[in-house]
């Protein structure tokens, strides 16, 4: 494709001269630029793509594009006002508008994201529609799935133009898109055409990103706010916005502000779909769906009161933005045995529960303990941390938490970063003391995750629940600038296997292991 002719449908500022230059792909790692690629330099938090614009032109670069005044280079530059913000518009034009060919369902919130769209995506197949997924675990695209990356993020924008690009050569006709409140503030998913948009909550999590609730809330909003821009589709778009009831901080801001079509769920009384008779066991829960239009009985192989949220908010997006019967929808979550890293049982013969899970918020540990709760009628013990150069008020909410709902709580590591680990931690136990914990009674601070983990198999008794979150299905930890390659589930089987002194896997290697704080810091 000719340079110029990414900027046909271009809705941003940008130059009159656009050479007449040809471009085979779009990069913004130069490390990878190939012949005839477009490099566009991005600035991060940590490194500015503007310094690497040399490297991509000696792996072949045809162009550059920017948003720092720079010349002299032997290949075209174009001077934009925002690259990144530029990067989802070219990309979607470089792949010729995929999602315009697709019905587009768009899913955000702090917690329960995934699940949510891999229930919608379940419910998608079973109406016999060829639906595509992309998640922050991983693209399903067909009988393909494609690994979205090692941490939790919505994927890069020409990434998730490429995957819905695949999706469209492959004959789909939707697809369910995650969408972090990351990946919009930086824009990466604007070029998406979002057909429905579907909130589950919007709750404590990267206050220092965002610099405070109401413009991580603001992020979020983009989602219903972009149902505005979406054009015409041969095939329809309803420009319906799903919300929660039950989540009043954000149902309130919600309601007001979007100006499409719009439906909610919960559990409270005067929702518009409601979750009613509720019925819970370690195997799952059962409930009604229930609306003016039908009622209908769900059953699910997820746990816990949270789950029935994701389960309707699905369902309502389905039913009301897809027109899907709710029977149909019903047979969707039921097939859903289980998504990775989400409340994932790890049984090896043991006489207790031992549960791997991602809940890394303060709402998110709340409901997986009160979850674990309706799990066992013995004692419920957690496994945690708090990232480092992350929203550090949270690992004091959540030892608070875990405090006031976890009978006994081992605090560790969660990818620490380049801070201190032992200062993470007294920031933990300081939390866990304010809500009456006693340190080596109640609470342990074990550093090492894989040790901790161990720590708490020890503490088990029969029947009691294990709670290893933070983590879920994400593959590294990072400790100072190295991402070491870390999978809780491995982690769990490893640790079982010693607990039950039996053959099994090693447990995967952090440098918590062996050296001290000071030595990782230093790298």
């Amino acid at each position: 494709m000719l340079l110029r002719d990414l900027f046909i449908d271009f809705p941003l500022n940008f130059p009159s001269n656009i050479p007449d230059v040809e471009v085979t792909d779009i990069a913004i790692d130069s490390r990878v630029v190939k012949p005839g690629n477009l490099f566009i330099a991005m600035r991060g938090h940590d490194v500015d793509g503007h310094n690497y614009i040399q490297k991509a032109i000696d792996n072949g670069a045809s162009a550059i594009i920017g948003d720092r005044e720079l010349d002299g280079f032997s290949v075209p530059y174009l001077q934009l006002d925002n690259a990144r913000h530029a990067l989802t518009w070219l990309a979607a034009a470089f792949y010729h508008f995929p999602a315009r060919k697709l019905t587009v369902i768009g899913v955000t919130g702090t917690d329960g994201k995934t699940t949510t769209s891999n229930i919608l995506h379940k419910i998608l197949i079973a109406a016999g529609i060829k639906a595509g997924m992309i998640s922050t675990v991983n693209a399903v695209i067909g009988n393909e799935v494609l690994d979205t990356g090692f941490h939790v993020t919505t994927p890069d924008a020409h990434d998730v133009q490429r995957y819905l690009a695949k999706m469209v050569d492959a004959g789909l006709t939707h697809v369910v898109l995650e969408t972090t409140s990351h990946g919009w503030s930086q824009h990466r998913v604007d070029a998406c055409e979002f057909d429905v948009a579907v909130v589950t909550n919007i709750t404590h999590e990267h206050m220092d990103e965002h610099g405070g609730y109401e413009n991580y809330r603001a992020a979020k909003a983009r989602l219903f706010s972009s149902l505005e821009w979406t054009r015409e589709k041969p095939q329809g778009n309803p420009r319906l916005g799903v919300i929660n009831f039950d989540d009043k901080k954000s149902f309130d801001f919600l309601d007001d502000f979007i100006k499409t079509n719009k439906v909610n769920y919960g559990l409270g009384e005067g929702a518009n779909v409601r979750g009613v008779d509720m019925a819970y066991d370690p195997s799952g829960i059962k409930f009604a769906a229930l609306s003016d239009a039908f009622r209908v009985d769900i059953s699910s192989n997820l746990v816990g009161a949270y789950n029935v949220s994701n389960c309707l908010a699905a369902l309502t997006a389905a039913v009301y933005g897809l027109g899907i019967d709710p029977q149909v929808a019903a047979r969707g979550i039921v097939s859903l045995e289980g998504i990775p890293g989400r409340m994932e049982r790890i049984d090896m013969g043991q006489n207790f529960t031992a549960i791997v899970d991602f809940a890394h918020t303060p709402n998110a540990l709340k409901v997986t303990l009160e979850a674990g709760r309706t799990m066992t009628n013995k004692r419920v013990i957690a496994v945690f941390g708090s990232a480092g150069l992350r929203d550090k008020e949270k690992r004091r909410m959540m030892a608070e938490t875990s405090a006031e709902l976890a009978d006994l709580t081992v605090l560790t590591a969660e990818d620490p970063r380049i801070e201190s680990l032992d200062g993470i931690l007294e920031e933990m136990a300081a939390g866990m003391r304010s809500r009456g914990g006693r340190e080596g009674e109640s609470f342990w601070r074990v550093p090492d995750r894989g040790e901790a983990i161990k720590f708490a198999l020890r503490l088990a008794k029969e029947g009691d629940i294990v709670l290893s979150c933070g983590k879920g299905h994400e593959q590294s930890m990072c400790f100072g600038k190295t991402e070491y390659l870390w999978d809780d589930r491995t982690a769990m089987r490893a640790a079982l296997a010693d607990f039950l002194g039996t053959e099994g896997l090693q447990m995967p290697y952090l440098p918590s292991q062996d050296k001290s704080e000071e030595e990782w810091l230093k790298g």
